[in-house]
């Protein structure tokens, strides 16, 4: 799977289905993030909380995810999903962060695990935390 932002920090700040989150990531083996999510959750945690994010480092550890640089096949995958799907362009209104990880799960042809309506309204393929 690959695991966005929105599921990361949903973990962080214990939000009311983190434990379902958390679930979904260990049953499956294969964890990864983009190199562009794993700073977009650094920069979200830091100004909620004004720390550097240790908590963030030892979440991507326990959980054994991988951090996936960002790479020409995900560059023209997430220029893709924002020419379809980009904020004002779509009701998906996907961002920067949520493009590269849409681009990371179409480049690895492995399922979204998101928080939010946004990616739903793609053509991306959802892990299910139900």
């Amino acid at each position: 799977m690959v695991i966005d932002t929105s599921a990361v920090l949903a973990i962080l700040f214990r939000e009311p289905d983190w434990k379902q989150i958390g679930r979904a990531i260990l049953t499956d083996p294969i964890r990864l993030t983009s190199a562009v999510s794993r700073l977009e959750a650094a920069m979200v945690y830091a100004g909620r909380k004004g720390t550097n994010a240790p908590e963030l480092e030892i979440l991507l550890e326990r959980f054994r995810i991988r951090i996936v640089d960002f790479d020409q096949t995900q560059l023209r995958f997430a220029m893709d999903a924002f020419r379809r799907y980009g904020k004002g362009r779509h009701p998906a209104a996907l961002n920067l962060g949520d493009c590269c990880a849409y681009a990371l799960a179409k480049a690895w042809n492995e399922p979204l695990l998101f928080k939010g309506d946004d990616f739903s309204r793609t053509d991306i393929a959802a892990v299910p935390t139900g």
